[in-house]
This record gives C-alpha cells, structure tokens and sequence, in this order.
C-alpha cells in the first residue's frame, strides 16, 4: 500500500543507521547483492542466453560460462549506478526505499566503487574469454543505461524508448559470444526486445503511477495519462506480434515458431487490448506485466529451438 504522506518514506530513511561501515561483513554483502539488481540481472542472462543458442555456430561451455558472468558483472555495474543515481527518489516511493542507498546500508562512495570493480572485472573477463565484440556491446549497454535513459526518465516518457536499446543488447551479446559476429536473425532478436519492453514498462508505470509521479518520474501514465498509456500497450503489443513473426517470413525460422509466436502473440494482444474495456486499471497492468514475462521466454526459446528449421 502506498503511504498517503510524501514525507514517510524520507523520514524512514532518516531512521536508518547512517554509516554503513557498522553493518557486519554480510549485511554488506547482501547490500552489495541488492544493488545488482538480481532479478533485473536474471532476465539479461535469460535473452543473453538465448542469442546464444540461437546463433547457428555452437559455443563451448568455458565460452558461455565466460559470457554470462562477465555480462552478469557489467548489468550489477549498471544497475548499481542507476540507484547510486536515483537514491533520492528510490527514498520517496514504497517499492524502492528500502534499497541499499535510501536506507543507508552502503554509502554513495562504497557503491560507485563496487560497481566500478564490478564493470572492469566484466570487462576484462569478456575481453580475455570472450571477444571484443561482445565485450562492446555490453559496455555500450552499460552507458546507454545509465548516461542516457536513467537521467531522461526524469525530463520525458521518451525515455522509454533510449532504455529499450539497452534492454535489447543482451541477445546481441550471446550471439556476437558464439559467432563474433553479428547476422541478421540476430537484430531480429534485438527488435522483438526491444518491442517487448514498450507494453512491458508502460504497464509497471500504470500500476506504480503514483509513486512514480511522487518520485517527480516522467513516465507516460503520469504525464499523459492512463488511457493514453492503455492505447500504447494495445498499439505495441500489436507491433510485437508482426516484429515476432519477420523471421519466419525472412525464412531464417521454421513453423515451429511460427505456431509458438503467433498463438503466444495473440494470447498476449488480447491480455493488452482488454485495458481498453477495463475498468481496474491497475489490476490489468499486473497482469500485462507479469504475463509479459513468461511470453518473452518462450518466444526467444521457441526462436532457439527453431531456427532455420
């Protein structure tokens, strides 16, 4: 529930212990953890995973292994800078203030540090095993992310759309790992992420409106409008079919996935064009949101499977 007083969540900030130098070794551990952004971090491995094997030239296990944790590294860099970043609006909204920052577990300093060591070791790791290809594109993620998108989500909901190339990279970092190069199935991989992301963020942004509209965030529900963000989701999710479906007609996927991305697909549209009808408003977004994810994994693994087949 989120509290109908601004000030609360700076107020249990203020509460917090202020130096985190007196936690114990493993608080500052598991704040280290958090920071990475786990979950977040969890997605990226899953569709870097899937450019991978998608990719039609077999990667060693020592190869991909390398891949993942290196990638792994630089998303914990990332994701760590953007809350070193946004600690004082993570202050003000009920699903971040208890973060790391906000509740002074780590301080700023600590964190840019970790996160620092963090990329170069990613880095380094990609550039020794990997390829320089792959080591790029995840720095590139890296500063899109958190010199691009993270300071714009506070001037435009356009923001959405420079986030969405970040978003989108991790496929191209599993082929580019198993190739060293990149094909055209592999930015068809690029595209429908990045689609994918549209309806996925705008539906967060409609049940999290207030907090975001607290935390002086320019997502779209909050400047435009719920209804104008319902419309997006259709118009996206409607996208998200016919970019879902161009590597079948590019002959580059079999009908195998054809079948997958379309009875998936139009599963998906339906879940988004019901906002249209829908009066709970924030119940539909939770759906949209969490529906979005599993519909993701079973596309990019339904392409894995059959591609060129």
């Amino acid at each position: 529930m989120i509290s109908s007083d601004p000030c609360a969540a700076v107020q249990a900030d203020s509460a917090a212990p202020s130096d985190a130098r007196v936690r114990p070794a493993g608080g500052v551990l598991a704040a280290f953890w958090e920071l990475s952004k786990p979950r977040v971090g969890g997605l990226v491995i899953t569709t870097t995973l899937c450019g991978a094997l998608t990719a039609p030239q077999a990667i060693s296990l020592g190869r991909l292994g390398a891949t993942l944790i290196g990638t792994s590294l630089v998303v914990a860099a990332a994701n760590g800078l953007n809350m070193v970043i946004e600690r004082k609006s993570d202050a003000l909204m009920s699903r971040t203030r208890y973060r790391p920052l906000p509740t002074r577990r780590l301080s700023p300093e600590l964190a840019v540090a970790f996160c620092a060591a963090s990329a170069l070791l990613g880095t380094a790791l990609l550039l020794t095993f990997v390829g320089s290809l792959a080591a790029l594109l995840t720095l590139s993620a890296l500063v899109s992310y958190v010199l691009a998108y993270t300071p714009l989500k506070r001037v435009t909901p356009l923001a959405l759309f420079v986030g969405a190339v970040p978003g989108a990279i991790p496929p191209l970092i599993g082929w580019a790992a198993a190739t060293g190069a990149l094909a055209p199935l592999a930015w068809l991989e690029f595209a429908v992420l990045y689609v994918w992301q549209l309806p996925h963020f705008l539906a967060i942004a409609i049940f999290r409106k207030d907090e975001y509209a607290r935390a002086g965030m320019r997502v779209l529900s909050v400047s435009h409008g719920v209804r104008r963000s319902q419309i997006e989701i259709a118009i996206y999710s409607l996208l998200l079919v016919v970019v879902s479906l161009l590597p079948v007609g590019l002959k580059l996927a079999g009908m195998g996935y054809a079948v997958v991305a379309l009875t998936s697909g139009l599963a998906f549209l339906a879940l988004a064009t019901a906002g249209l009808s829908i009066h709970d408003e924030r119940r539909w977004a939770r759906r949209v949101f969490f529906a979005s994810m599993p519909y993701l994994v079973v596309l990019l693994g339904s392409l894995a499977i059959f591609a060129g087949n």
